[in-house]
């Protein structure tokens, strides 16, 4: 099974942890002249087959990586030109249809020609 790359050190930390704890149980109840346990012999192969690992790893880290192929697109066709269009008989000129605006002066004027009006009429409007 693969070790998995982010935890690699980490293994090798609690693998550490595990084999100093299983050898200093081992001196402290049986002396330094037993031979090591099974498990602190499978602890200590555990570790050598880490640390081989994190070597490979650095090794092939060092290692230039494949880049992606580009990818080369085809050229499309070209489409057909279109036949182009008939040409559109010239627009006729608008004759000016607007009235005059009235002047401010035209306004003031017809405004107090109708305030006369108003005044001289039989009945008397709001505004005089």
């Amino acid at each position: 099974m693969p070790i998995r790359t982010a935890t690699l050190s980490r293994q090798l930390r609690k693998n550490g942890q595990r084999l100093h704890l299983a050898m200093a149980s081992r001196t402290f109840s049986q002396g330094a002249e037993k031979p090591p346990a099974p498990r602190e012999e499978e602890l200590r192969a555990e570790r050598s087959a880490l640390k081989a690992a994190q070597q490979e790893r650095r090794a092939a880290a060092v290692l230039p990586k494949p880049k992606a192929v580009k990818v080369v697109k085809e050229a499309k066709a070209p489409k057909a030109a279109k036949a182009p269009k008939a040409a559109k008989p010239p627009k006729e000129a608008k004759v000016a249809t607007q009235k005059a605006k009235p002047s401010r002066a035209d306004k003031q004027t017809k405004k107090a020609e109708n305030l006369e009006a108003a005044k001289k009429a039989d009945r008397k409007s709001a505004k005089t």
